[in-house]
């Protein structure tokens, strides 16, 4: 995964008192806040449809299908095909359950403050030599 959080998003999320969870998934994540919208609500309605889960966030169908793209890069939704019984087969999504949710959004910062402890230490070795 390869998510970097946004200083600017950083730096509001820890001047609010109070973010919402949605907040920290999109400052952690790199996304959108439509997206963190998408993967709470696909929480309360697992093995939704693209249809189905456009009616619960009143977005179109093609923004809640590129929010889900995004949402299955972060490992925050899987899609799983049902075939259906007169033929065809339709995609149901399912949310990453919040226990996981919350480990990547640690890791994803772990990695991330080890990437700028990194940059900190190496500040200055060039003016060094």
């Amino acid at each position: 995964m390869d998510a970097e959080p946004s200083p600017e998003r950083f730096r509001e999320l820890m001047l609010d008192e109070e973010p919402a969870f949605a907040d920290v998934l999109s400052c952690v994540f790199g996304i959108q806040r439509h997206e963190s919208t998408t993967y709470l609500a696909l929480l309360d309605n697992p093995g939704s449809t693209v249809t189905e889960l456009a009616e619960v966030v009143d977005r179109d169908r093609s923004n809640v299908n590129r929010s889900l793209a995004t949402l299955r890069e972060k490992e925050l939704a899987e899609r799983r095909r049902r075939l259906l019984d007169g033929g065809g087969h339709v995609y149901q999504y399912t949310a990453t359950p919040l226990p996981d949710a919350k480990r990547l959004l640690h890791e994803t910062l772990d990695e991330w403050a080890a990437y700028v402890h990194e940059r900190i230490d190496e500040f200055g070795d060039a003016m060094e030599g």
